[in-house]
């Protein structure tokens, strides 16, 4: 079945059907999640998920746009959470500069300083962990791949998440080992790079993702996005690597097993 590797069913727009979303993914052929955690406030409601439902796994780590108030205290609590049976990586961690100050005052990520200092730090734990990781990366191709790099994130597995980057960057974060997460943008009309990105992309690193509630795929573009939209990928994947929708469906599974280490381990709804 399906594996979504990131999805946020803790965000407020699932408060009024997120019970009746998640039990109804079977039938619409997904059967495991990964709820990941952005601001460090949240992640106890992830957790909560993830306890509830035994198909749901849960990531914790804190969004780039939530670092600014970070401090040691908050790096020795999120060490506790990470222990969590339920907790198969740390995430989502990264740089995001899509907003800036000028623009418009009301929507501005923290300094770039503060979120290379968190994104190294949380590289750090994750290491320390032995977890995999979940990178998000918004208009910080460059710094993004310099800090993994800094990082030596080539010891460090994990996945680039909601991939936007060229396919040159692409081919850097295949060969340090890092799976690409492919999600509805592959639908768009726009979506041309990325579709590009696929096609050099070995199957075998490429896992599925919704981002849900973001990013829904054609046409449900602009509405509420949930893992049971997944099949619209997995068809536009499956013309772009000339190979069926049930190859893409097994092998994508089996790379979500490999990057959050659940072989032969997980819970199928």
């Amino acid at each position: 079945m399906i594996f979504d590797t990131h999805a946020h069913y803790d965000d407020h727009r699932f408060d009024e059907d997120r019970d009746a979303v998640l039990t109804g993914l079977r039938a619409r052929g997904v059967g495991c999640v990964v709820d990941i955690g952005a601001s460090y406030g949240g992640l106890g409601e992830v957790l909560a998920i993830a306890e509830r439902y035994p198909f749901v796994y849960a990531a914790v780590g804190v969004h780039p746009s939530e670092v600014a108030e970070l401090t040691e205290a908050h790096m020795d609590r999120l060490r506790e959470l990470a222990a969590h049976e339920r907790v198969v990586a740390v995430g989502e961690i990264g740089l995001d500069y899509h907003y800036r100050q000028e623009e418009d005052p009301a929507e501005t990520d923290p300094p770039r300083e503060v979120q290379k200092k968190w994104f190294l730090r949380q590289l750090d734990l994750a290491r320390e962990l032995d977890l995999p990781v979940v990178i998000h990366s918004r208009d910080a191709a460059k710094d993004t791949l310099a800090i993994m790099r800094q990082a030596h994130a080539d010891g460090i597995t994990g996945v680039i998440h909601c991939y936007s980057g060229s396919v040159e960057t692409a081919r850097e974060y295949l060969a340090m080992g890092y799976f690409l997460g492919i999600g509805g943008v592959l639908t768009f009309k726009n979506g041309r790079t990325l579709r590009e990105v696929v096609e050099i992309a070995p199957l075998t690193q490429l896992v599925l993702e919704t981002d849900a509630p973001y990013l829904a795929p054609e046409p449900h573009r602009g509405k509420r996005n949930d893992s049971g939209y997944l099949p619209l990928v997995v068809r536009e994947l499956a013309r772009i690597k000339g190979v069926s929708e049930e190859e893409v469906i097994r092998v994508t599974e089996e790379n979500a097993r490999r990057l959050y280490r659940m072989e032969g381990n997980g819970e199928i709804a």
